[in-house]
């Protein structure tokens, strides 16, 4: 597939992007070079802190290596947005070592999901910085049928300071309601749950995704931000892609919409599902932080985020 790549505007600088290694190493080198190949040719200049020789065990680099990929990304100055390299597991590892602050101040717009969440909740929680919820250089970019969908998505989101996303949402009810909108990965989100990474939204947004994990699990994950009193502080819950699980012969008839189905009966907060977001190839961006209005009339769904990096 040919994706029709922004063309940059000739009269402003082409903006700055950053890979940094602040989670897992790459799976493929080869295929980084690649994704660093197709975001210069969307008119991006790419600084690339990952080195693969840097790898330890599972993660892009040791703990201290990690930290000073995105220390020095948020200090350089031609860079502007700063992508993580991928997710898996790592950032929690950093969450004691970085210096919110600094990342903060740069002005930089911090992009990534999965194990990144991690991150977006600590700077939202301790500078209240908005940040992305989109695309990652692996698989994002890295992929050779690349989304036009996620890319048109993203550059949208990051070269304005409204960005809109709709999706259709056969369950939903209508409402109106506004609020800030965070979350993102929920394993992460409860991992963060009672520590002082975890942001204290009031009257929010809150979208999740995840992958992997079977419906009794998301039930879970799902009861504890409830037991702990997070969602009932909330206008409204949004559920991204739940994938790449399996369901046995004993789940007899428990499925992801019998589990949907649960938790509204014990959860008073609006749930809307549908929301095209998590690790698939089609995905939105989403800026957390932003102040959002959210917008579900007769099955269609749009949130329209307002925002500053």
């Amino acid at each position: 597939m040919t994706i029709d790549f922004p063309i940059p505007d000739s009269s402003r600088r082409e903006p700055g992007i950053a890979i940094v290694g602040v989670s897992g190493g790459a799976i493929d080198d080869v295929a980084v070079e690649r994704g660093v190949q197709a975001l210069k040719k969307s008119g991006l200049r790419v600084y690339n802190f990952y080195q693969p020789d840097q790898k330890f065990q599972r993660f892009a680099a040791a703990d201290a290596g990690r930290v000073a990929q995105i220390h020095a990304a948020a200090d350089h100055p031609d860079v502007d947005i700063v992508m993580a390299l991928r997710g898996s597991y790592g950032l929690s590892r950093l969450l004691p070592l970085l210096n919110y602050k600094k990342l903060a101040n740069s002005g930089k717009c911090f992009v990534g999901h999965s194990d990144f969440t991690a991150l977006q909740m600590a700077l939202l929680a301790y500078e209240n910085k908005s940040s992305v919820a989109g695309p990652m250089l692996c698989d994002d970019f890295t992929r050779e049928d690349l989304s036009e969908f996620t890319l048109t998505s993203f550059f949208d989101c990051v070269r304005q300071q409204r960005h809109t996303v709709r999706f259709d949402s056969a369950d939903a009810d209508d409402i109106l309601v506004s609020g800030v909108l965070w979350g993102g990965n929920l394993a992460m989100l409860t991992h963060l749950t009672g520590t002082p990474y975890f942001p204290q939204i009031e009257q929010g947004i809150l979208f999740v995704e995840d992958i992997a994990e079977h419906p009794y699990r998301v039930e879970r994950m799902m009861l504890q931000l409830h037991f702990a009193g997070v969602l009932a502080r909330q206008k409204a819950i949004i559920f991204g892609n739940f994938s790449a699980y399996k369901l046995a012969p004993h789940d007899n008839g428990y499925n992801f919409d019998e589990m949907i189905r649960y938790l509204r009966s014990v959860i008073s907060v609006p749930i809307i599902t549908g929301l095209p977001f998590g690790h698939i190839k089609d995905k939105v961006s989403l800026v957390v932080g932003s102040q959002t209005t959210l917008i579900s009339e007769r099955g269609v769904v749009e949130l329209v985020m307002d925002y500053q990096f």
